[in-house]
């Protein structure tokens, strides 16, 4: 099946109100053409150069978004463009994006990625410890940053019931948070190719998928 007839059958799965980001990485700049051409605008890489690269090569109208762990040396290659960095794990990286975005004169709109799976090889906030950055206070020092809302990855399992509670903590985490923010706070973004649909039942927004449109990765490149 082509990409456009798979993002179409991704698309009538989706409940309204939920946004479907493509997820591009290790995918060449001709098959996001193809979703492009079926109306597709949200695609997510995780390499920050080979997210510039696709950048640089495709049309300005695309919103890129970074999914994947970010290192605060590589910010530089996306902060002039980038629409949303999903994947802020940490109280460093939120003041190198900081300092980033001053020096682009933007605003970067992140999510708070959040660590709720069994494996401890994947990233996110310690809970207890993001809601203390928080609720110090710590957003108001960083004025270019503003927060939208939660990012997680449930765990690497085909126990349903370990991946729905996953993603009700992601979803208790966002209700928690949201006194702590504005009205843009507003995005949840949880589920992937194999996930998704616990995910929008739990109350995701967002939902990240790659495989179902753009056929397996090729992880040696």
């Amino acid at each position: 099946m082509s990409v456009a007839r798979q993002i179409e059958a991704v698309r009538a799965t989706l409940r309204e109100g939920v946004s479907l980001v493509a997820v591009s990485k290790t995918h060449p700049v001709e098959a996001i053409e193809e979703a492009y051409a079926a109306g597709q605008r949200l695609f997510g890489e995780s390499r920050p150069q080979e997210l510039k690269a696709k950048y640089e090569a495709l049309p300005k109208d695309i919103r890129w978004h970074m999914i994947g762990h970010l290192q605060t040396n590589k910010i530089k290659y996306i902060a002039p463009f980038v629409a949303l960095i999903e994947s802020v794990d940490s109280a460093r990286l939120c003041e190198a994006i900081e300092r980033e975005a001053t020096k682009c004169d933007r605003t970067i709109d992140i999510l708070l990625e959040i660590h709720v799976a069994q494996e401890e090889t994947k990233t996110g906030w310690n809970y207890d410890e993001l809601m203390s950055y928080v609720a110090s206070g710590a957003f108001r020092a960083l004025p270019h940053l503003r927060v939208r809302g939660v990012m997680g990855i449930a765990s690497n399992t085909e126990d349903e019931i370990v991946i729905r509670r996953d993603f009700e903590a992601l979803k208790a985490a966002f209700e928690a948070l949201k006194p702590h923010f504005d009205t843009t706070f507003d995005t949840l973004s949880m589920g992937m190719s194999d996930d998704y649909p616990i995910a929008i039942a739990c109350g995701s927004t967002s939902v990240r998928v790659g495989s179902l449109i753009f056929g397996e990765r090729d992880y040696s490149k």
